[in-house]
């Protein structure tokens, strides 16, 4: 199962690049997507009894942790595939696309969605290095992917910034291997297993490790969109297709959390919390507190989603920092409800741009009178996201911040709660203005596309995760807490 999961998406992308019939690339993303989902399921019924699960000698690894990303992973390359068929459609009805772009996308969403489960069934860290560099060269060519002059400089940003990021983070990599060099017990060229490197993390040296915490931490910061990396986002976001930008946003940014979060739990064995706990914490509150003003004056719509971003990466960051039990379980509740719900949001924002054609608050006004059932999800999304109880991404925050006065980090959880409390504000207001207010005149109703009110609401029912979580989910996440606080 884990190597097919891995060749469906491959031979998905081949076979739509081979055919030039626009419904046999509908149907192939939609049942490939479904089949991967389905497996995905099945893994993680596996690890759930097993414990972990392997294949092809240990090359490829699945604990509770990597099964749950790998099941989100899924669901958000799900809802995108078939949120994708209205959204294209309409995009050709419009002749905002021709063929050719959408073969690309077609053809490369495969691939960047192969990559994304590749990271977290990778047990070499190297290996899992290349994963996410691969979903970095898949993905700038859907952020281009309207060959227009912004979305080829946000294309090139996103490139040049992300190959910074991530060449420091191969420098950490290399560095965390060199740790282990000596050390009693580790089995010759299993260096950069993580397998390998958890039980006799204790034993790495500890001023190689805490120079390749830092590059890491940088490194895969930039992907996941920590301040200061975070500057190629909200460019991306806006330029990218809208099922494209829902991948990055829920989908890519667990796998960039996930590297964060394998690499902390060998610097905490090794160093102890105190060095790693304050770099996550400061670098997470940071992106938390920097967002706020972005969004409480931002005047574009995809943009805002952006910032959001950037603010949920460094509440999971800031998670990772205040450690303990609760710091660990409220990382892992935060990456499914954000998985969860933000694709609901890019769904909404690109319909109502569509619509519009616009992404700027000023011309927007009135959506659920337009477009009723995708303006309600619309905004039940932004409740959702922005923390509203009783939606799961409340639960998670207020997790957080009590392990974060539990390790007794007053100061930092003060900021903490300003920085989530003025996006909670100004998100709210400014979608609440877009959704609920007046519409212009003239403005009627107008049909909705059931394939993207199909994608919407299988992502609102995921949002009722913050009301009952299912029993077998809920045992994987505490699973997947307890490898992240380093007791499984």
């Amino acid at each position: 199962m884990l190597l097919a999961i891995l060749i469906i998406p491959l031979l998905a992308g081949l076979l739509c690049l081979a055919t030039r019939s626009r419904a046999v690339w509908e149907g192939v993303h939609v049942a490939a997507f479904t089949v991967i989902a389905g497996l995905a399921a099945a893994i993680a019924w596996r690890v759930a009894d097993a414990g972990t699960v392997t294949a092809l000698g240990g090359f490829l690894r699945a604990d509770a942790f990597s099964a749950l990303v790998l099941g989100l992973t899924a669901f958000v390359a799900l809802v995108c595939s078939v949120y994708a068929v209205g959204y294209f459609r309409r995009e050709s009805r419009d002749r905002r696309v021709t063929k050719s772009q959408l073969l690309r996308y077609y053809t490369l969403t495969p691939l960047f969605a192969a990559t994304m489960l590749f990271v977290p069934l990778a047990d070499s860290l190297g290996v899992m290095w290349v994963a996410i560099e691969a979903g970095t060269l898949s993905s700038v060519l859907l952020v281009t992917f309207y060959n227009q002059k912004t979305s080829l400089e946000a294309g090139w940003k996103y490139l040049i910034i992300g190959s910074v990021g991530i060449s420091l983070a191969l420098f950490g990599t290399i560095i965390a291997y060199s740790a282990a060099i000596g050390v009693p017990g580790m089995e010759a060229g299993r260096g950069m297993n993580w397998s390998a490197l958890a039980p006799v993390a204790g034993q790495l040296d500890k001023t190689a490790m805490r120079l390749a915490f830092v590059l890491v931490l940088i490194g895969y910061g930039t992907k996941a969109g920590l301040v200061p990396m975070h500057t190629w986002k909200p460019d991306a976001y806006e330029q990218a297709p809208a099922p494209a930008a829902a991948l990055l946003g829920a989908g890519f940014i667990n796998c960039a959390v996930y590297a964060i979060a394998r690499f902390s739990v060998l610097a905490d064995k090794c160093l102890g919390h105190e060095f790693p706990g304050r770099l996550l914490a400061g670098f997470g509150v940071a992106s938390i507190l920097v967002a706020a003003p972005f969004i409480l004056t931002q005047r574009n719509f995809r943009r805002i989603l952006a910032y959001s971003s950037i603010d949920h990466a460094g509440i999971m960051i800031a998670a990772l920092g205040f450690g303990g039990p609760l710091g660990a379980l409220g990382a892992v509740l935060h990456m499914v409800f954000h998985a969860a719900t933000k694709p609901l949001l890019f769904f909404g924002a690109g319909a109502v741009q569509q619509q519009y054609g616009t992404p700027y608050f000023r011309k927007v006004s009135g959506v659920i009178q337009v477009l009723p059932w995708t303006g309600g999800l619309f905004f039940m999304a932004t409740l959702a996201v922005t923390g509203m109880p009783p939606f799961g991404i409340f639960q998670s925050e207020f997790t957080i911040l009590s392990a974060g006065m539990a390790a007794h980090n007053e100061w930092t959880v003060a900021l903490f709660a300003l920085g989530v409390a003025i996006i909670f504000a100004g998100f709210l207001v400014r979608m609440s203005r877009l959704v609920l207010g007046a519409p212009a005149p003239g403005q009627a109703r107008v049909a909705e596309c059931p394939w993207k009110l199909g994608a919407m609401a299988l992502a609102a029912l995921v949002v009722a995760l913050g009301v009952w979580l299912p029993a077998p989910l809920g045992a994987l996440i505490e699973q997947a807490a307890r490898i992240l606080e380093g007791t499984a």
